[in-house]
């Protein structure tokens, strides 16, 4: 692949990425606004579906931020933002219960997160030297130093391993917000017309993750037609 094609392709990439947060974005504000008909805020839902599928264990923390929400499966316990907490919108609730569907993940021992979870270590040293080691070998190249080929190529299986981390991450993401949207139909947390604005505020979120592999991948055929042109 020519090195303008793969920038073409970064470039569809990002601007896909920008897409996708504008609507995480717009669809969390739109939802945030819109009450739920039970009127339960996210902390109550999130303690609602732990609590039924037997994870009394697993405790909920408000921290700071927005769109900060996480599972800790280290210290079992649930996280989230200021505007997910206490909020008892249709954003408030899904956002809770996507997070808590992680929860779930961790208790059934789903396998692509015990894999994920597993080479975070390794992916976030990989990340850290990555590009060191591309633009090293590329520099070493271009002054007709041939070691510089082995450390390209040490810096590309780096970068192989980030993208597989965003391969991985991607089933993890969907089924958490499939368990989500499941959950809060049997638990009664969301009412039957406010399935479809769960589903875009989930959906939404979800793209992002498809967005980051895009540019990660992108960014690999870059990496490649650089070497190609030395």
């Amino acid at each position: 692949m020519s090195y303008s094609i793969a920038m073409i392709a970064l470039i569809i990439a990002i601007i896909f990425t920008m897409i996708a947060q504008t609507k995480v974005n717009s669809n969390f504000r739109r939802y945030s606004k819109v009450r739920n008909d039970y009127g339960i805020s996210g902390a109550e839902a999130a303690r609602k579906v732990l609590d039924a599928n037997g994870l009394s264990d697993v405790s909920i923390e408000r921290i700071r931020g927005n769109l900060t929400d996480h599972y800790d499966p280290r210290s079992r316990v649930l996280r989230l933002s200021e505007s997910v907490y206490s909020a008892d919108s249709i954003a408030a609730v899904s956002v809770a219960c996507h997070e808590a569907g992680h929860a779930l993940q961790h208790a059934e021992s789903y396998a692509p997160l015990k894999i994920r979870n597993s080479i975070v270590p390794a992916v976030n040293f990989a990340s850290r030297f990555s590009w060191i080691l591309i633009i090293i070998g590329i520099a070493l190249l271009a002054s007709g130093n041939y070691i510089g080929d082995m450390i390209f190529n040490v810096g590309v299986i780096f970068f192989v391993a980030v993208i597989a981390f965003h391969a991985i991450t991607l089933p993890v993401e969907f089924n958490a917000s499939s368990r989500a949207l499941e959950q809060m139909e049997i638990h009664g947390i969301i009412a039957d017309d406010e399935e479809g604005g769960a589903k875009k505020v989930l959906g939404a979120a979800a793209m992002t993750y498809v967005a980051s592999l895009a540019v990660a991948v992108a960014n690999l055929l870059r990496i490649l037609a650089m070497r190609g042109r030395d």
